[in-house]
């Protein structure tokens, strides 16, 4: 019967391969062409790397401190209420952009700092401009003086001209605006006096010396990232370090991602570019248009970028992607995969924040609205469980009576099972059900910036971070710093406490090594959690105590009814 089986798996599979190749697979000639086509289109639309920006290859980076670094040029200041920092007249990158309302610890004055100068070790910063293949002509780079015509400060009111001119009659323009928030709007211009026509190549980059120490661990992406024609590209730092990564597309936007920031270009709509994400000493991330833009003898051509150089609030990414019309700039945020979950979940506890003015609140609201909405499927499985509990001496008995026969003793208790309706199964399914929520829940907490730096009550004073205190040293009765793999803190043991509390509520599983690692899996959760955001330990805690009062109540009624 078993070869049977076996020879009729290969028959099917053989089928379907056949029946694959015959009416689904693409023919040789097919596979050909599309070859040849996909070749011909990276010949004629494809710019050269001689042709994209460079990286300056030659520029060493110095032992100059981010303050000698920023005096070594003039600048040009700008600031607005969220951020403030200058913009290097050699080159005219945006080098030096700092958060006003973020500090860089819990207890620091320190604000967050992201770009900083090209020629130090931590150097990131973001530039824009026109390259040409024309060798013969004086292009503005990197070590280019700009002048300023006008204000000699870029705020959310008053714009900014920075000019150049080669001594070939071409005149390059610079006019930077900045809105209230993160948004920079740069239109670069050429003016073309000679009697000559030109190509010219608009190309904007990102550039960072080295990478930043990474916290995603493994639920968050943090490097190059872009969306091309609708694809969201996320590209690791040691992937790029090992291969370059490029994509032409018609519309998109690319930028480097932090946990808590995003540095990010926006091409000009509807025209084709080229993206690539490449290491050659320093990280790159740019674009740059495919075609050319021809400017005639005596003529001009403007081209607009847009820089988002931001603090991940949601309500502000969401405002550029649906103002600007940036196709899923909201995925700057790392959602993750349960997107649908994740960002609904964020909205529902902004909403309780703004109730009750405090996020480690809304987590307890939360968990009060999904014990309310997932309230019906746990009265079935409690229900189940009571009734479990009330056949134990039975199963017991049972087991006594067939201890020989274990064929015999798992029909009987299926048999009873059956007359009893009892699923054995149904206690797992409001586990099952909230797991989702837990780990939408802790991508909340991780990646969001509303929840950095949020206190509870108590010791509690950062929702996103651990819980600070640990048994080791009797909460900080001892003057002792436990290390890190000991700080147990009060609201994870709060939680396994909860946890072997509802556990003796549940019915004893039937095997005895099944019931011993059921009684140690509360103080292994505890010292896994430990480390988690004290957030979600507080919403595992708080969802012990609702389930248990539900799970009491419940039985309390079954075994009325049962008796």
């Amino acid at each position: 019967m078993d070869s049977k089986n076996v020879i009729a798996a290969i028959s099917l599979s053989a089928a379907v391969i056949i029946l694959y190749s015959l009416f689904f697979a693409p023919t040789p000639d097919q596979i050909n062409q599309n070859q040849i086509q996909k070749e011909r289109i990276e010949e004629n639309k494809v710019v050269k790397d001689s042709d994209a920006p460079s990286l300056d290859l030659n520029e060493k980076i110095t032992k100059l401190n981010r303050k000698e670094a920023l005096e070594e040029n003039d600048r040009i200041k700008f600031e607005n209420k969220n951020i403030i920092g200058s913009i290097s007249l050699k080159g005219a990158s945006i080098d030096d952009l700092t958060f006003k309302e973020y500090n860089v610890e819990l207890n620091s004055r320190k604000k967050v700092t992201l770009l900083s100068p090209r020629n130090i070790e931590d150097g990131y910063l973001v530039e824009s401009g026109f390259v040409t293949n024309n060798k013969n002509i004086d292009m503005p780079d990197s070590s280019t003086i700009w002048k300023v015509v006008g204000n000699n400060k870029l705020t959310n009111k008053d714009p900014i001209k920075l000019i150049w001119s080669n001594n070939q009659g071409i005149t390059f323009e610079k006019n930077i605006s900045l809105d209230d928030k993160f948004l920079f709007t740069i239109k670069e211009k050429i003016i073309n006096s000679s009697d000559k026509t030109y190509n010219f190549y608009p190309y904007g980059q990102i550039i960072r010396n080295k990478i930043p120490e990474i916290s995603g661990f493994y639920i968050l992406h943090e490097g190059p990232i872009a969306t091309l024609d609708d694809e969201l590209i996320e590209e690791d730092y040691d992937d790029i370090q090992e291969k370059k990564f490029s994509r032409i597309a018609q519309n998109g936007w690319l930028g480097i991602g932090d946990k808590f920031w995003i540095t990010s270009i926006i091409p000009e709509r509807n025209r084709e570019f080229k993206t690539t994400f490449d290491y050659k000493n320093k990280f790159r991330a740019n674009y740059i248009s495919t075609s050319g833009l021809e400017v005639g003898s005596n003529s001009s051509i403007e081209e607009k970028i847009q820089i988002i150089i931001a603090a991940k609030r949601v309500n502000v990414i969401d405002g550029y992607a649906e103002d600007l019309g940036i196709n899923k700039f909201d995925l700057t945020i790392d959602w993750g995969f349960m997107y649908f979950i994740t960002k609904p979940l964020f909205f529902a506890l902004d909403y309780f924040f703004k109730l009750f003015g405090n996020y480690g609140l809304a987590i307890i609201a939360i968990t009060v609205c999904i014990r309310v909405a997932f309230f019906p499927l746990a009265n079935f499985s409690f229900r189940s469980m009571a009734k479990m509990k009330i056949l134990q001496p039975e199963m017991t008995r049972l087991k006594e009576l067939h201890k020989d026969d274990k064929m015999k003793l798992q029909q009987e208790m299926m048999a009873l099972y059956k007359k009893e309706k009892v699923n054995p199964m149904s206690g797992c399914l409001p586990i099952l059900v909230q797991i989702p929520v837990f780990f939408a829940l802790y991508k909340v907490l991780f990646v969001t910036i509303e929840m950095r730096h949020m206190p509870f009550y108590g010791w509690i004073h950062d929702l996103s971070d651990r819980d600070p205190t640990s048994i080791f040293n009797l909460f900080g009765l001892i003057p002792w710093d436990p290390p890190s793999f000991l700080m147990i803190g009060v609201w994870p043991v709060l939680m396994g406490l909860s946890m072997y509390v509802q556990q003796k509520l549940n019915p004893t599983p039937p095997d005895p090594i099944q019931a011993k690692i059921f009684m140690f899996f509360p103080l292994f959760l505890t010292v896994i959690l430990a480390p988690f955001p004290a957030g979600l330990v507080i919403y595992w805690t708080i969802n012990n105590i609702l389930t248990m009062a539900q799970q009491v109540f419940i039985m309390k009624r079954t075994s009325v009814k049962t008796t």
